[in-house]
């Protein structure tokens, strides 16, 4: 049976249950995505690895995984969604160090999480986009959705320049800040934000 590769489309919050978000695979070629259910941890490593301006203060746990692998010199080189039993999609981290190759199970969301820092393809089967894929349009995309229940702010830049000027440099201090305390969702609204302006 062929691999059929994934890209990581977008993680939105879930609108079916509370406190998890889906994460949205599509596939390279075709136009059918693959939402996986996944907590609120995992969402936020997937997003802090994805978005290079964000650096946490201290190593997340997937990044403390990346860091002990890369002393040891073993990679993962790819991840693969092999299996999808009552809506749990099961997932292998493909390992390689000196030239051997090892097969580890994984979450699903920790395998991305992993694929994601490592620079690693991330594969499934057609059995399995042909049971949990959903088909959309190729024009239609989907954005990464912050949680806004406790930390929505509101930002408002004036016309003039000058307050531009000063307005995005107070937004890269309360970025600075907001990922010194660990609050990537409000750090990832700032960025959103600056990104705007810039």
């Amino acid at each position: 049976m062929s691999l059929i590769k994934l890209n990581i489309k977008g993680i939105s919050y879930s609108q079916t249950q509370s406190g998890a978000y889906a994460l949205v695979l599509s596939e390279t070629k075709g136009e059918r995505t693959l939402p996986i259910i996944i907590g609120a941890f995992e969402a936020q490593s997937i997003a802090i690895a994805l978005e290079k301006e964000i650096r946490p203060p201290r190593p997340l746990t997937h990044d403390l995984f990346k860091t002990f692998s890369d002393r040891f010199s073993i990679k993962v080189i790819q991840v693969i969604i092999h299996k999808l039993v009552d809506g749990v999609f099961y997932s292998s981290l493909i390992c390689e160090r000196d030239g051997l190759e090892e097969i580890i199970d994984a979450r699903t969301s920790d395998a991305i999480a992993l694929a994601v820092r490592f620079e690693a393809p991330i594969f499934t089967y057609e059995n399995i986009l042909d049971k949990a894929g959903v088909s959309l349009k190729m024009d239609e995309e989907l954005i990464i959705e912050e949680d806004l229940d406790s930390d929505e702010i509101e930002f408002s830049l004036e016309e003039d320049d000058d307050d531009i000027e000063i307005s995005l440099s107070e937004l890269h201090a309360q970025l600075n800040e907001a990922v010194a305390n660990e609050n990537y969702e409000l750090a990832a609204q700032i960025r959103d934000e600056i990104s705007k302006h810039s």
